[in-house]
């Protein structure tokens, strides 16, 4: 847990805390309060968390308040006291308890996602159209644009044999995916977001094209690997992604002999693109970021 990080909301400090192993941001509960409701100083806002826990327990909203967890973070005072924290989607609920104008754009935006992930369920393809919208609006070239929409195809393909073939989601999801992402790039996913100075982002998003083809590549083998071999569990399906991962491997050393250059880069969106901006997450298949 890296701790003792600070953002700032409107010029307002926020302790935060990352948790590397889930990917995870946990924000201080009283700091955020003290930040949308103008508090005049820690004591008031950590009266209002108080007083607003019981009339969310009062509420039935007990489920909410138990999942919020204590961690050590760092007082004005410079020690380190046990804090209640949460992460984003807890503090987005949060927040729509705390009657503050400075909460009313997190409630409009929280409203419009919902809507939007509604109207993806009846229609799908507005799921995609949004995509395009998004990268565009982003700064992504038409041909990366269109190399990325064809890993988002490739991927489904992958995870849904790994479905059929007794493959879990989630954890056993990101195992396999580690074990293509390293056959094919030597490295695991996370050494490859490092590498590209990746927390939360999609690692997709921040690859370059020839990246992204190889990546495609390494996962398309693996599903066609998958359909003749007949893999069962982990272990059997582990020795397939890791033979998948090793054909596009394979092909990237070809390529870096042939051009004298590594394929893996360690630009990410912004150096690829010069685009000053936040990746927006989850914009077409919120599986993606289970399986990184």
């Amino acid at each position: 847990m890296d701790q003792d990080k600070i953002k700032l909301f409107e010029d307002q400090p926020i302790r935060t805390a990352w948790d590397e192993e889930h990917e995870e941001w946990y924000f201080s509960i009283v700091d955020v309060i003290a930040a949308l409701t103008e508090q005049p100083d820690s004591r008031h806002a950590s009266t209002y968390w108080a007083v607003l826990k019981k009339r969310l327990k009062d509420e039935g909203a007990d489920q909410l308040l138990t999942n919020c967890k204590q961690l050590r973070l760092k007082a004005t005072d410079g020690k380190r006291r046990m804090t209640d924290v949460a992460t984003t989607e807890q503090l987005l609920r949060l927040v729509q308890s705390i009657p503050s104008k400075k909460a009313e754009p997190f409630k409009l935006w929280l409203a419009q996602v919902g809507r939007e992930r509604i109207e993806e369920t009846i229609d799908p393809e507005l799921s995609i159209e949004r995509a395009l919208e998004t990268y565009a609006r982003l700064g992504y070239p038409e041909d990366w644009i269109n190399q990325r929409l064809q890993t988002i195809r490739a991927r489904k393909e992958l995870t849904d044999q790994w479905k059929s073939h007794g493959i879990e989601k989630g954890r056993e999801f990101a195992i396999l995916t580690d074990e293509v992402t390293r056959a094919w790039s030597g490295m695991s996913t996370r050494q490859y977001k490092n590498l590209k100075g990746l927390r939360k982002e999609n690692l997709r998003d921040n690859m370059s094209t020839l990246e992204l083809a190889l990546n495609m590549l390494a996962e398309a083998t693996t599903t066609e690997l998958t359909k003749v071999e007949n893999p069962e569990g982990l272990e059997e399906n582990l020795h397939v992604a890791n033979a998948g991962g090793t054909v596009a491997g394979n092909a990237r050393k070809e390529i870096e002999d042939r051009t004298g250059r590594p394929v893996i880069t360690s630009q990410n969106a912004v150096q690829l693109n010069s685009v000053v901006t936040d990746l927006i997450e989850a914009v077409a298949n919120p599986d993606m970021e289970d399986t990184e």
